[in-house]
């Protein structure tokens, strides 16, 4: 055991946690009172979803001005009461950023974008990506557009000014209909909050009520990507924005209560992102529909049922079953109840101990203590691990490495065996909808050629064990309220894209001749 973790933690990288990066979130605040604090908390509660930068535009009616602060960093470390204070109005939007297109150091690409044009005033904050984007970039940069940066949310703004139709929200209709892909926007005009969900539902956006927060008593109502920033907020969740679906938030919604709804045209049919499930979304949101965290332990469930705990021998403690913290707390619930359920004997305990106080940037250790880095962040639980046959659960793999460095922490920790399962299919294939996912060839499963054996030999485990395709997608129609109404995508796993990732091919040259994009409709 000694010298096998020994020759673990030689081999060791340096340790940098490996995860898939979250891909934005949005919020948005229509008639409360002082919107740009409830604005605040709920990006605070949408900060897994990014934690690059952030920033916020307010609405002041009263003087009809859109006012900006954004910034690089945490929310916490991007607004201060002043600046919050600085940004009055009844109405805001908000985002936190994790790129997906644009530089990661570029302020000008940090949304929301604010800008005046013949309607008024308009502010946009967009989590996803538009696949289509190679094609419309080309557009404008051929037809004398200036770009103010490389994010791809831009160009909805542009799409919307460029618009040959007469209503500001017809404009806003008409561009999102000229978007593919992944898009959940938010869109604030002088008198409107408009939630816009793309027509095959990849990102998750819900609506909520904040009863009594608006002036003389009115109703208030938000808009977010999840609905952990709703009770944040103390808003009563309503009902997610459906695929495809235009939701417009305006004086009549807060007289009746009711909301005005457009429907953008279906292409490639309904493919909401099974990862949220899987990883991004936090486990106390409600996302397309239903609690991740009833998704995620039906997924240990089924992983149980495809590859349960290891036989031990007469006489033998039974495997110590433990999560790698935290994203994988809640599958792991549901596969040691269902292993208890079919018989098999295990124990449930904690494995690690995650320092919460320690970022991403630490000093380095010399050559001599490379494990040091991450025993900074996981220190493994000895009185658990000695002596005995762990299983250790992980939602996803990415590359492997930090797989690798943990199960190295267990077998000094003294586990006689470590066994690895995992609550999602091997992923295969990089995303195109707003996921940062590494390079086909970089990826886990490729590197090993989807060896099982070669996986579990280069990790140090005596098994490994991945939940399949066919059973994330069983357990996730079973546990998802809309699960049989709505389909998923899942091409990180298959290969087989609903949207044609059109923005990683070469586009095609532009035809002097070629159709206006604007007259299309």
């Amino acid at each position: 055991q000694a010298a096998m973790a020994s020759t673990c933690l030689d081999e060791l990288e340096d340790f940098e946690p490996e995860r898939y990066n979250e891909k934005c979130g949005i919020f948005g605040v229509y008639n409360v009172n002082k919107a740009a604090h409830t604005c605040y908390y709920g990006m605070i509660g949408l900060q897994h979803r990014g934690q690059e930068g952030g920033g916020m535009v307010s609405n002041e009616r009263a003087t009809n001005k859109f006012h900006l602060h954004r910034g690089i960093g945490l929310i916490t470390d991007v607004f201060h009461p002043a600046d919050i204070d600085a940004l009055p109005g009844e109405c805001a939007i908000g985002h936190t950023r994790y790129s997906t297109a644009g530089g990661k150091t570029q302020l000008e690409g940090y949304q929301p974008f604010r800008v005046s044009y013949r309607q008024g005033n308009i502010a946009l904050a967009h989590n996803g990506n538009l696949s289509n984007f190679a094609e419309l970039k080309q557009f404008f940069e051929q037809h004398g557009v200036l770009l103010q940066s490389t994010v791809d949310s831009e160009l909805f703004l542009h799409l919307i000014s460029q618009s040959k139709r007469r209503s500001q929200l017809d404009q806003i209709f008409d561009a999102m209909t000229q978007a593919e892909g992944a898009f959940s926007v938010v869109v604030m005009t002088d008198t409107t909050l408009v939630a816009i969900r793309d027509p095959n539902g990849f990102r998750p956006l819900c609506i909520g009520k904040l009863a009594g927060r608006g002036p003389d008593g009115t109703d208030g109502y938000c808009v977010a990507s999840e609905s952990c920033a709703l009770d944040l907020c103390k808003a009563e969740y309503i009902r997610d924005v459906e695929p495809g679906e235009v939701v417009v938030i305006d004086q009549g919604t807060v007289k009746n209560g009711s909301f005005s709804s457009l429907h953008l045209p279906k292409k490639f049919g309904v493919s909401q992102c099974v990862f949220e499930y899987v990883y991004f979304a936090r486990p106390d949101s409600i996302v397309f529909g239903e609690y991740v965290t009833k998704v995620r332990r039906e997924h240990g469930r089924q992983l149980a049922r495809e590859h349960p705990v290891p036989k031990v021998g007469e006489g033998e403690l039974p495997p110590v079953v433990f999560p790698v913290p935290d994203s994988a707390a809640h599958a792991t619930i549901g596969f040691i109840e269902e292993n208890m359920k079919m018989g098999n004997l295990c124990q449930a305990d904690l494995g690690f101990f995650r320092n919460p106080y320690v970022g991403r940037s630490f000093i380095a250790p010399s050559q001599g203590d490379r494990d040091v880095k991450v025993r900074t962040k996981f220190n493994p639980m000895k009185h658990v691990c000695q002596d005995r046959v762990v299983v250790l659960l992980d939602d996803s793999i990415v590359r492997g490495t930090t797989a690798k460095q943990l199960i190295s922490l267990v077998y000094a920790a003294g586990a006689k065996e470590v066994h690895f399962r995992v609550a999602s299919p091997p992923v295969t294939h990089p995303c195109f909808y707003g996921m940062d996912f590494p390079s086909s060839t970089e990826l886990f499963a490729n590197q090993h050629s989807h060896d099982l054996k070669s996986m579990a030999a280069w990790l140090g485990v005596t098994s490994i064990g991945y939940l399949s395709p066919e059973g994330l997608m069983d357990s996730t129609v079973r546990a998802s309220a809309n699960g049989d109404k709505f389909g998923f995508c899942q091409a990180c796993f298959t290969g087989r894209y609903p949207v044609p990732p059109c923005a990683h091919e070469t586009p095609p040259v532009a035809s002097p001749r070629r159709e206006n994009i604007f007259d299309k409709r």
